[in-house]
């Protein structure tokens, strides 16, 4: 074989290498898994001031921020991808009472949701930082996403009435019997810091956006006909108490609500939106290029797999 010969031999063997070694890293899998905890609000028909419902914050009630906590696990799918499923609970809550605007303020009715979410959600790595401090060992790193995805929530809106918290959707309170699994969307961002490959510190910003327009219950109109018992009535129409415990109850304005009146805003679905920081443990990654090899022509030994750490 001639000296052009070896010198292609060489270069195929060298490229080979090197393709083995571009596989072997992409090979590499990272996973880390962790908990949440944050605050939560929602946006719905009940809250906002002097005006009517209206869209994202600007109708949120900050008195009724409540709690967000959750695991999660995530898998790095590419450099700049991960794939994250998280398990929340979220209570949201609203009250009438809060609302300067009459219409809602005289409708009475107060709710709380403890929901359970299960949302499936890909992050977008839009900025990265993989060595933090300029160090050149690559122990500590940021980054920061944008995500969106798809989730499932169950829900079973409540309303203390009679001194006692009643579960509402049994009594369909609109005539519609909601169902208690709904569909949502996942939007937002967040970023995270990982301190000696291991440990991830983040915080992030979630909003679902929902299918339904009854995690509190409410959407369109009172029914035209009463349910029977005077305990369903009372559950569902709640601006008759004001007259004995609000010194502003106007019998007039009162009338507007009553059976077969409007009762929420049916134009607009329910979101609710979350707050949280996190923590995360990343877990070794295993390379296919250490795979377990035996001796002998039928087997023997098996040795021991190598554990490297995956690039962070």
């Amino acid at each position: 074989m001639g000296l052009v010969e070896n010198n292609k031999m060489k270069k195929l063997g060298l490229l080979i290498l090197l393709s083995a070694f571009s596989l072997n890293m992409q090979s590499q899998w990272l996973w880390d898994y962790g908990f949440r905890i944050g605050a939560s609000n929602y946006l719905g028909d009940i809250g906002g001031k002097e005006k009517t419902r209206r869209d994202f914050v600007a109708d949120l009630k900050l008195a009724k921020t409540r709690w967000d906590g959750g695991i999660f696990a995530r898998y790095k799918w590419t450099p700049r991808f991960s794939l994250k499923l998280a398990f929340d609970y979220v209570r949201i809550e609203g009250d009438d009472k809060l609302s300067s605007n009459i219409g809602r303020h005289y409708r009475n009715f107060n709710f709380k949701n403890d929901l359970l979410d299960l949302g499936f959600t890909g992050e977008f790595f839009f900025y990265e930082d993989p060595d933090l401090g300029n160090t050149y060992r690559y122990r500590n790193s940021f980054r920061a996403y944008i995500l969106g995805g798809v989730g499932v929530v169950y829900t079973n809106p409540k309303s203390i009435y009679q001194g006692e918290w009643v579960k509402l959707r049994p009594y369909a309170g609109e005539g519609y019997a909601y169902k208690p699994f709904v569909l949502n969307i996942p939007m937002g961002g967040g970023f995270y810091f990982t301190f000696d490959k291991k440990h991830r510190v983040g915080f992030e910003i979630n909003y679902r956006k929902t299918f339904t327009d009854y995690l509190d219950d409410i959407s369109g109109n009172y029914p035209v006909t009463p349910p029977s018992g005077a305990y369903a009535q009372g559950l569902i129409l709640r601006t008759p108490e004001l007259a004995n415990t609000d010194p502003s109850y106007d019998a007039v304005t009162a009338t507007s609500h009553s059976w077969g009146q409007k009762r929420g805003d049916k134009t607009h679905k329910d979101g609710y939106a979350t707050l949280s920081l996190s923590y995360s443990y990343v877990i070794r990654g295993k390379s296919s290029f250490y795979k377990a090899r035996r001796t002998g022509l039928f087997g023997g030994k098996k040795r021991k797999m190598r554990k490297i750490r995956a690039k962070f």
